[in-house]
């Protein structure tokens, strides 16, 4: 069966790009390439118009959500107030996304043998069955006054999220909010939001600050709406207390009447949550959620400043590595640009003092720079006996050699006080690194009378 010819002419240009530029990061430029032609052909068909049909550009009819939100709780709150910074486009969602809380777009069109076997533990995990249309709420209304018809090629509605920039680069001195919580309270929210995917690698700063942000709200009655499918959500919350019943209504949002709010398709308990897609854009909700029982409580987050707190640590804590990598010798002759690059790609870690970090004759997958604290470095000897070879402070760097050619680690890191590292993966060192490789290979360690070139992997390289 022949390929179609439009597909063959993209995949010919794709390919004279690519033999042109030369790219090293191959995803990212077939990414940036096909985005740059979807966004031309857009605006060829801007141009051109439908037949029969007059193309005005001048006012184009807005298609963002208003940031505003009423709560549930009567207030009506905008967490964004007045953003200079606009808004971002997040182009297209995951068609095949697994993330099924009640307020994705995919959650009304799973089957409910697949409501409870989610990856992430929630009650609401699960499947998208990407053979159903996607629910009214997240398509595109009508617009024929203002695009051409197939202008959006029967593509889902565009999300947004709010623009913020780092404290430190409009000195606002914003500080999260802290609202009291017993231990108790913040063991059982620890252990709701464990699992989460947007809550799963956070460190340890980041979570503790997310946690101290979450605001109680009771819910005094049965039969209060939460969350309203079709609305705009701004709000993640976790269940206190109580039990929630979640209902989806076919056409997309809840309609008056009796059967408005569509089928019971689940149900929330103590510990359970719901709504963490608000966090990330302010996307319609997917389902409506209502009390079940009197005297409910939630614990409530809202977008604002959950993305607040993430990018104020990120910010700082990329800052940090950035400085940090400055003072490694090896990292010198490295751009500041391959610098943050390496920055964004490690990971933290704390060890005890007496944690060995490595092993000797263990396979390597880690390179490790250390942040903070002293590591000792040793071998065996014939007799078992103990080889000290290097001592590591602040600034220091180890794991290294087995990731250049797969060799075992050649000594054993232990820590000889509490100690704090950088860690990158083998993937991303090999990636990222690639072209120190050379200054890594003349690399050798001084006052070490059985010379660790002894059992260095590179050395006969």
């Amino acid at each position: 069966m022949a390929l179609p010819l439009t597909y063959t002419r993209e995949i010919q240009d794709l390919n004279a790009q690519i033999l042109q530029s030369r790219p090293q990061d191959i995803l990212q430029f077939c990414a940036d390439f096909f985005t740059t032609r979807l966004a031309s052909e857009r605006i060829k068909l801007l141009s051109e118009g439908a037949p029969n049909k007059r193309v005005k550009l001048a006012n184009p009819r807005s298609h963002n959500m208003s940031s505003s939100f009423t709560s549930p709780f009567g207030v009506n709150w905008n967490p964004v107030g007045h953003n200079d910074g606009g808004m971002q486009k997040v182009e297209e969602e995951e068609e095949n996304d697994t993330i099924t809380s009640p307020t994705t777009g995919g959650f009304n069109n799973m089957k409910s043998s697949s409501l409870f076997g989610g990856p992430f533990g929630g009650p609401f995990g699960g499947a998208y069955d990407s053979t159903h249309e996607p629910p009214t709420g997240l398509r595109s209304p009508p617009n024929t006054d203002n695009f051409p018809a197939q202008y959006n090629f029967g593509r889902r509605t565009s999300v947004s999220a709010e623009s913020l920039k780092p404290t430190a680069e409009h000195n606002d001195n914003w500080q999260p909010p802290v609202y009291p919580k017993t231990k108790e309270q913040l063991e059982r929210l620890k252990s709701s939001i464990s699992e989460n995917f947007l809550f799963k690698h956070m460190d340890d700063e980041q979570r503790n600050q997310v946690l101290s942000a979450m605001q109680e709200k009771p819910i005094p009655a049965k039969g209060i709406k939460v969350i309203t499918q079709g609305d705009a959500g701004d709000f993640f919350y976790v269940v206190e207390r109580g039990t929630f019943t979640v209902h989806v209504n076919p056409s997309g949002s809840m309609k008056p009447g009796v059967d408005g709010l569509g089928n019971q398709v689940g149900t929330i308990e103590a510990g359970g949550s719901f709504g963490e897609l608000a966090l990330m854009y302010n996307a319609p909700r997917a389902a409506t959620v209502m009390s079940a029982d009197a005297h409910c409580v939630l614990w409530a987050l809202d977008r604002f400043t959950f993305r607040r707190i993430l990018m104020e640590s990120t910010f700082q804590r990329r800052r940090m590595y950035e400085n940090f990598l400055e003072e490694v010798p090896l990292l010198k002759s490295l751009t500041p640009y391959e610098r943050s690059k390496i920055a964004d790609a490690l990971e933290t870690s704390k060890y005890p003092p007496g944690t060995i970090i490595i092993r000797e004759g263990d396979p390597g997958y880690d390179f490790f720079l250390l942040e903070s604290g002293e590591c000792d470095a040793y071998k065996e000897g014939l007799h078992k006996e103990r080889i000290n070879l290097r001592h590591y402070t602040k600034g220091d760097f180890f794991g290294e050699l087995a990731l250049l050619n797969d060799a075992p680690r050649a000594a054993t890191v232990i820590t000889a006080t509490e100690v704090k590292v950088a860690k990158l993966g083998k993937n991303a060192f090999q990636r990222l690194l690639g072209p120190v490789e050379s200054i890594m290979r003349r690399t050798k360690y001084e006052n070490v009378k059985s010379g660790v070139e002894d059992v260095d992997p590179l050395a006969s390289a």
